[in-house]
């Protein structure tokens, strides 16, 4: 399995190390080990070369005498929580772990949301109870983000002992290993265990054919403290000595720093040629024999490699597949020499790096190398020829890129480091910058360029004409994308989902905010589709996680705006729901979810849960990208709303003048016409719920529009001003041909209703209102009820009311069957004791807990299933199937 959107992961990772020829066993610390693994954690801890690995790859080679065999992970120091996770997955999964499908797999580098956490530790615990996972992870260290070891600790705690963790660590694990001590649920061996004693110096010294006197020994040990490593190396470079006796002496009486001291003689030990090939092949954190030949210009670095790691002090083995790995410090040694030795020569080779990977289709790690070289017309010219340019805007490895080529100079040659400069600036929206880029890149642009070039800038134009709110420069570039996407190579483009993925809810993006609905919605479902994995796998293909979210947030808008409450909050709930899982950053999340499910709750009269999710929204928008034009006149609507339904017009007054200096109807231009309207209604309504009809047809008639809101609204202002006459023949101007949202037609019919009953036309009247109940219904509406006034609320007696609000039809045909991530056992349980009608206090005190530990779980409740009150949560799952 490959992780997404990235390079193939490596095996190496997965695999022991071998074990030395050379091992000093140690049967009573491989008892230990043994015994450790009863129990959830053990901890092997200990400087680096102590010998951790060495006793952790020995135990796991002889099986660990654990029911099923020991699963091996090497962490690397440079691991993003997420890029760990995916790692832990891969290894699970070839160990032959079966974990439902639902756990999902990270998406990008950060980290994971706690719905991951939740799922996977489930999972765990579901797994063979009589067969705990036993996974080692080699090389925990303290440098991690602290966010993958709290992840661990709480995988670890709630897999309910279906995973045990043997933990090698340089230092002290930052998990809270106090609470483990407490309940006596982990085994250490420490530092002090890992010492080489007398015995076991002289047993390596031994296996190695060095005579060194007890006295000798003792003066090794002693000055080496038992560091295993320090003694290994000194037994090497004893044995090139001509008196390994007097070697110990001069060692003990001139050094201090065992580390420098060992590892400066053992590379000036070996001879030219391998000195030449270590500082070499130190510029990669892998090496190939055949990569480590293009790096020396030789053919000898399969046997100089084997013969190396047949030592075992300079580099290992990692697995059949002769990839070899230098140990962290030994490389950091040998990048400093190589610059002291061969000042330019680390650029170069990065640069030799950069090639042999790309040559065997290691993408990534040959971008870095070649950015790492300075090499940007070839780093940046695999982004663009391989048509991997929007691994930069989605994706695992997108900061990683973009921290590569954050040092690529504006004057790099060729129109690839162009185009990729501006892709870098758009990323971070900053799009005086992308123009400059931009423009360069046309300038280097010509007949001769390839489609994959000329596709990528009509992509990035698609994506600068979205972020400067530009359609009639999206669809230029969208057209010119259509247009080179016919004549790049098929196999090209099915390699890259996400580009499309992004062109087009990008492209969806804009034609909604230019009130082009209908586009708008066939950009953005093509764009869901272009997002799905093959039938051969669940879930989105990888790297299209956050145009999936993106897209089904838009269409969720263009739904609500289409007054389709139901499909809307499908969509809304769907792309929460890919956010959650994909563990999106706080920067690349979209309010528009939650601007949907407020604007629903809107309509439904569900002001509390409205209010709620606009906050969220806010929330949200506050932390992420720039809101679209559709989602910051949505949101002003929707505030507005909510401020007249609780009866304060100039609040919501005050809500629209935020989003427009000028109040309610910012001038119109070709692309606002819809937005200009949409928020003269708004601002008409607010001004009705202050009495001021002149005000509200004021407003109106700043901002004509054909749009059926319109027309309404000025009806309503006329009735509310008494002229009723001229309200009726306003709504006889509603076009016959068109069909208004729902919400429209029910508050067309109310007024309709009204009017007639003004007119004395009581049947006719009753008979509108009877169509008005029918046509709200299906969406659950009752906001129009409400806003349509007294006289509504009065002859509704008698008349059948529009069913009661429920968080989901009998039949589950909205689609909220989906939650935003599982609950876990203790929120069950709390919910449980919600549903008793229990207090905070008493469900506190009858799950021995703490009150605020039963509020934590009743937001976490809240949030997971889209609701925001008590009684909301309980009636939404059992209406789940939860309860």
């Amino acid at each position: 399995m490959a992780r997404p959107q990235c390079d193939p992961m490596l095996t190496a990772r997965f695999t022991a190390p071998a074990v030395p020829k050379t091992l000093v066993h140690r049967p009573e610390l491989l008892r230990r080990l043994t015994a450790g693994v009863q129990g959830p954690l053990t901890l092997i801890n200990g400087p680096a070369g102590s010998g951790k690995t060495v006793l952790t790859a020995h135990w796991a080679a002889v099986g660990g005498r654990t029911p099923r065999p020991p699963l091996w992970l090497t962490v690397e120091p440079d691991d993003a929580p997420g890029v760990f996770w995916a790692y832990v997955l891969e290894a699970l999964h070839r160990g032959g772990v079966q974990l439902p499908a639902a756990v999902g797999r990270p998406t990008r580098a950060e980290g994971v949301t706690q719905s991951f956490l939740v799922r996977l530790a489930a999972g765990l615990a579901e797994s063979e109870s009589a067969r705990p996972v036993v996974l080692v992870l080699d090389q925990f260290d303290t440098a991690q983000p602290p966010a993958m070891t709290e992840g661990l600790d709480f995988v670890l705690r709630h897999a309910a002992g279906g995973l045990r963790i043997v933990l090698t660590s340089r230092t002290d694990s930052l998990l809270p290993l106090h609470r483990y001590r407490a309940a006596g649920e982990v085994a250490e061996i420490r530092h002090a265990d890992l010492r080489f004693t007398h015995a076991d110096a002289e047993a390596l010294l031994a296996e190695h054919r060095l005579e060194v006197s007890q006295a000798g020994i003792r003066l090794l040990v002693q000055r080496t403290e038992g560091w295993a490593a320090g003694v290994r190396l000194c037994a090497l470079a004893m044995q090139r000595s001509p008196d390994p006796e007097a070697f110990v002496r001069q060692f003990a009486a001139d050094r201090t720093t065992i580390a420098d001291y060992l590892l400066k003689e053992v590379l000036d030990a070996q001879p030219p040629a391998t000195q030449d090939l270590l500082l070499r092949v130190s510029v990669t954190d892998r090496v190939h024999p055949d990569l480590a030949d293009a790096l020396t210009g030789r053919d000898d670095a399969a046997r100089t490699l084997a013969g190396l790691a047949r030592d075992n002090a300079f580099l290992e083995q990692v697995d059949a597949s002769a990839w070899y790995r230098l140990h962290p410090l030994f490389a950091e040694v040998l990048r400093a020499h190589l610059r002291q030795r061969h000042p330019g020569l680390e650029q170069q080779l990065h640069g030799r790096a950069a090639r042999w990977l790309a040559g065997t289709g290691r993408l990534n790690e040959a971008v870095v190398q070649a950015a790492a070289a300075g090499d940007w017309p070839f780093a940046a010219g695999r982004l663009v020829d391989d048509l991997a340019i929007g691994r930069l805007f989605t994706g695992l490895e997108a900061e990683q890129l973009n921290r590569a080529f954050a040092p690529l100079p504006a004057d790099a040659p060729g129109a690839a480091p162009a185009l990729v400069g501006a892709a870098v600036r758009l990323v971070v929206q900053d799009l005086p910058g992308y123009e400059e880029a931009v423009r360069r890149a046309d300038s280097r642009l010509g007949p001769g360029s390839g489609a994959a070039a000329r596709l990528s800038r009509a992509f990035l134009g698609v994506l600068a004409g979205r972020a400067a709110g530009d359609p009639a420069a999206a669809e230029r570039a969208a057209a010119d994308a259509e247009r080179l996407l016919a004549q790049v190579p098929a196999p090209l483009v099915a390699a890259h989902p996400e580009l499309r993925a992004l062109l087009l809810a990008a492209l969806g993006a804009v034609r909604l905010g230019a009130g082009r609905l209908d586009g708008a919605q066939s950009a953005l479902t093509t764009a869901v589709d272009a997002c799905a994995e093959p039938a051969t796998e669940p879930g989105p293909a990888p790297g299209t996680q956050y145009p999936l979210c993106d897209a089904l947030g838009s269409l969720a808008l263009a739904e609500l705006l289409r007054g389709r409450l139901r499909q809307a909050a499908e969509h809304a709930r769907a792309s929460l729901v890919v956010a959650e899982q994909s563990a999106l950053p706080p920067e690349r999340r979209s309010a528009t979810g939650h601007l949907v499910l407020a604007g629903v709750a809107v309509e439904q009269d569900d002001l509390p849960a409205a209010r709620s999710h606009l906050d969220l929204a806010t929330e949200t928008a506050a932390a992420g990208p720039r809101p679209e034009p559709a989602a910051a006149v949505q949101a002003a609507v929707i505030g507005a709303r909510i401020a007249v339904a609780e009866g304060d017009g100039g609040a919501a007054l005050a809500v629209l003048a935020r989003l427009h200096p000028a109040g309610a109807a910012p001038a119109a231009g070709p692309h606002s016409a819809w937005a200009a309207d949409a928020l003269a209604v708004a601002a008409s309504a607010a001004h009705l719920a202050r009495g001021d009809t002149e005000a509200a047809l004021q407003v109106l008639d700043a901002a004509p529009s054909g749009r059926p809101e319109h027309t309404l609204a000025r009806a309503r202002a006329l009735l509310a001003a008494g002229h009723t006459e001229a309200a009726a023949r306003e709504l006889t101007g509603l076009p016959a041909d068109d069909s208004p949202a729902a919400p429209v037609q029910v508050a067309v019919c109310l007024l309709g209703a009204e009017i007639a009953a003004a007119r004395g036309r009581t049947g006719e009247a009753r008979r509108k209102l009877a169509e008005a109940v029918d046509l709200a219904r299906p969406e659950e509406l009752r906001r129009p009820f409400a806003e349509s006034g007294p006289w509504v609320r009065r002859n509704l007696r008698g008349t059948p009311r529009p069913a009661p609000l429920r968080s989901r039809p009998a039949d589950g045909s909205d689609g909220c069957d989906a939650v935003l991530e599982a609950l876990s056992a203790r929120e069950t349980e709390v919910l449980r004791q919600a549903a008793r009608m229990l207090s905070t206090e008493e469900i506190a005190a009858e799950l021995y807990v703490s009150a605020n530990t039963v509020k934590t779980h009743l937001k976490s409740i809240y949030r997971k299933l889209c609701v925001t009150r008590r009684s909301d949560a309980v009636h939404r799952a059992q209406d789940l199937g939860l309860l």
